[in-house]
C-alpha cells in the first residue's frame, strides 16, 4: 500500500486496489481565522493541487465535520458521486452539501473488498468534549495489505487503548500535534503518542501526522522526534512524515 501525507490529517492511501481520500482539508494558507491569535489558518499550503489529489480516488472518507477535516474548499470540490462514508449523524448534513453515496459507517463497512469498522475517540476530555463534538476512528482491513488503525482526532484513553490491544493493527495513524482547547489537550502530545509505541505490538508502524498546520498546535515534528529520541523510540516504528511526503508500507509477513 502507499499512504500519502498531504497536509494536517488529510491523507490518500493507495489500498488493496482502491484509491481512499481521508478528511480532505483544501482550503488556502491563511485562509481560515486563527484559534489562538497566532496565526490564521491553515499555517501551511498544500504540497499537491487539488486535482491532482483528487485524481484517481473512489472512496472518500470523512471523519467529523471540522472545518480542518472537511472544509468548504474540499465540500465544493470533491465529486459528488463518490462514495462518502462518515460517522453516524453527519450523513444528512453531508448530503446537504450536495453528495449523493453518503454511507454511515454505524459499526461495520465493506465496500471493495476493504473492511471498514468505527472505533471510538474523545476529542478532549471533561467539559471540552461537549464543544468537540463527536468523532471517529476506524480501522482498515483487505486482504493481503496491512491492517491499519486510523485513532483520528482522540487523545490517548481507554478505548484507544483497547483498540490497540484487540486489532494488533500493523500501522496506527496518530494526531500528534498536541492542540489544545481551553488549555485542555484535544488530540494526542508528544508524551501520547510515545506512550502508543510503547503500548503497541513491536511489529506495529506509528505515523504521526496532523502536525505544524493549525495556530492550537503545541508539538512540531521537531519536538516529537526529539523526545522519542530521549525514550530510545527507534525512528522505524515512529514515523513522522513531511506534507505531500509518501509512504510506502507492506504487512509485516509480506
Amino acid at each position: 500500500m502507499k499512504l500519502q501525507l498531504l497536509r494536517n490529517a488529510t491523507l490518500k492511501l493507495d489500498y488493496a486496489g482502491s484509491m481512499i481520500l481521508i478528511d480532505p482539508d483544501f482550503g488556502p494558507k491563511h485562509s481560515r481565522p486563527s484559534f489562538t491569535g497566532r496565526s490564521p489558518n491553515p499555517m501551511t499550503e498544500l504540497p499537491v493541487a487539488t486535482g491532482d489529489i483528487l485524481a484517481g480516488v473512489e472512496i472518500v472518507i470523512v471523519s467529523h465535520l471540522h472545518a480542518d477535516h472537511f472544509d468548504k474548499v474540499a465540500q465544493d470540490l470533491v465529486p459528488k458521486h463518490l462514495p462518502l462514508i462518515c460517522q453516524p449523524g453527519d450523513e444528512e448534513k453531508i448530503r446537504s452539501f450536495g453528495f449523493t453515496g453518503v454511507s454511515p459507517l454505524i459499526d461495520e463497512l465493506t465496500v471493495n473488498g476493504i473492511r471498514l469498522k468505527r472505533r471510538e475517540g474523545n476529542h478532549g476530555s471533561g467539559a471540552v468534549l461537549d464543544k468537540m463534538g463527536q468523532v471517529m476512528g476506524f480501522t482498515i482491513e483487505a486482504d493481503g495489505e496491512p491492517s491499519i488503525y486510523w485513532a483520528g482526532d482522540t487523545i490517548l484513553y481507554p478505548p484507544v487503548t483497547q483498540t490497540i490491544e484487540a486489532v494488533s493493527p500493523d500501522i496506527i495513524v496518530t494526531h500528534s500535534c498536541g492542540a489544545k482547547w481551553d488549555d485542555i489537550l484535544i488530540v494526542m502530545d508528544a508524551e501520547q503518542t510515545v506512550e502508543v509505541c510503547r503500548i503497541a505490538p513491536e511489529k506495529t508502524k506509528i505515523i504521526a501526522t496532523h502536525m505544524e498546520a493549525l495556530d492550537h498546535a503545541t508539538v512540531t515534528r521537531n519536538d516529537l522526534q526529539t523526545y522519542a529520541n530521549t525514550l530510545k523510540i527507534a525512528k522505524h516504528r515512529l514515523i513522522i512524515p513531511h506534507d505531500g511526503e509518501t509512504l510506502h508500507l507492506t504487512a509485516p509477513n509480506s
